[in-house]
């Protein structure tokens, strides 16, 4: 089958970026002739599988849902945007679309602006909704709302990556009868569990990889495998791994918050406009802390596997909580706020543990992460074998990456 993904931003990254590479190499793998749409000026760089990928010309700014910044383009948030200006925007990936030739069928990110180019391509689409665009540029957007509405009736299928986002977006648009729920993916094959020598090799190998950095945030801290082979010298030390934005709705003030006082260390991962503060407070409060800048997959499964816990703390809605998935894929523990997405995968993995271990704590409550992560941390080691095995099990049987790109072909291959 011929498929064409459309992306209007990088292939890595945050959430709908890493979600877009998966979904482009897998169908690849499996098969699949398959032409990527992105704006990411080297896609080269990363594992595409063999698919074709093409950047659409942009005819002024790029539209986007959280202001951050794009090498050689201009950002600017949607819902701030004159129409005509977002119309232009599509109609350029239009272009770039029909231009490629034929597909069987197309797959757009993001309900805005994936839904109208969808509905302008003239192939039969499918929309992924990822939740960004609804709680930043749609809500409390009316006309926004409206047009999302009116270019995602004609959508083959809606997916959306948990009942939570696929509530909003009925919230929001109204009611959408070809709505499915799939899952983001997780690269099983890729993401395995590992003992803590050749974890620890293999993140300070891929640190010494890294391009120079002359202070881009996207990319990783200058001297990363120095200061990574300091910072994780002590094997009986706890270590505790955020991955994610450096950003307040994160929620990495709380887990400081929780850490303070503790006998753990913690690995920050991401870039974002709060570094700084969070830096501040970590000294602060005396938490011991290494901030790494943004890592690639290639650095976090090595971390991961050697880590003691993942948090994912998030104060404000998630449409799945993918971190935590990739972190349970390599037997490490993820430890989520019970809210929106995020409960929905804290509870996934709950049911594959041990009775009485708990995962998931009170949202925007500090105490009770303390409460879970001193509970993970006092596991015994059989105990913890035990519970890194149940959160690989459900990814192998809920989450691999296979299961999601079959799902998402026969969506779009039903009859409208």
């Amino acid at each position: 089958m011929r498929v064409f993904i459309w992306h209007g931003y990088l292939l890595h990254g945050t959430g709908s970026n890493e979600y877009t590479r998966g979904l482009v190499r897998t169908l690849a793998h499996r098969g699949h002739d398959v032409v990527v749409f992105s704006q990411d000026p080297e896609p080269g760089s990363v594992d595409l599988g063999g698919a074709t990928a093409i950047r659409p010309p942009l005819p002024g700014r790029l539209p986007v849902f959280v202001l951050d910044r794009y090498a050689g383009m201009e950002p600017a948030l949607l819902p701030a945007m004159p129409r005509a200006e977002v119309e232009a925007f599509v109609a350029a990936q239009v272009v770039a679309i029909r231009a490629a030739g034929p597909a069987d069928m197309l797959i757009t990110n993001h309900a805005l602006l994936g839904g109208p180019v969808g509905a302008a391509s003239g192939l039969p689409y499918v929309v992924k909704v990822h939740g960004s665009e609804l709680e930043y540029a749609m809500r409390g957007q009316p006309e926004l709302c409206r047009w999302a509405e009116q270019t995602l009736a004609s959508a083959r299928s809606v997916v959306v990556g948990s009942d939570h986002i696929g509530r909003v977006t009925e919230e929001l648009v109204g009611s959408v009868p070809q709505m499915s729920v799939v899952t983001p993916g997780v690269d099983i094959d890729d993401m395995v569990p590992a003992d803590r020598a050749p974890a620890l090799a293999g993140l300070i190998g891929e640190a010494r990889r890294d391009p120079e950095n002359a202070g881009n945030e996207r990319l990783p801290d200058a001297g990363n495998a120095a200061r990574l082979t300091a910072f994780l010298a002590d094997p009986n030390r706890a270590t505790i791994v955020y991955v994610g934005k450096l950003s307040r709705e994160k929620g990495v003030h709380l887990l400081l918050t929780a850490l303070a006082g503790m006998d753990a260390r913690a690995v920050v991962v991401g870039f974002g406009p709060a570094r700084a503060d969070l830096e501040r407070q970590a000294a602060s409060l005396g938490v011991d802390v290494l901030f790494t800048g943004p890592l690639q997959h290639r650095h976090l499964r090595h971390l991961w596997a050697l880590a003691d816990a993942s948090v994912v703390p998030s104060v404000f809605p998630e449409a799945f909580g993918m971190v935590a998935a990739e972190a349970a894929a390599c037997g490490c523990p993820p430890i989520v706020a019970r809210h929106s997405g995020l409960a929905e995968v804290g509870a996934g993995i709950e049911a594959y543990l041990p009775d009485g271990v708990r995962i998931t704590f009170e949202h925007d409550d500090a105490e009770d992460l303390r409460a879970v992560l001193h509970a993970v941390l006092a596991l015994t080691p059989d105990q913890r074998s035990v519970v890194s095995a149940g959160a690989r099990a459900a990814v192998e049987e809920r989450w691999s990456w296979d299961v999601v790109a079959d799902r998402m072909v026969a969506l779009g291959s039903a009859q409208a």
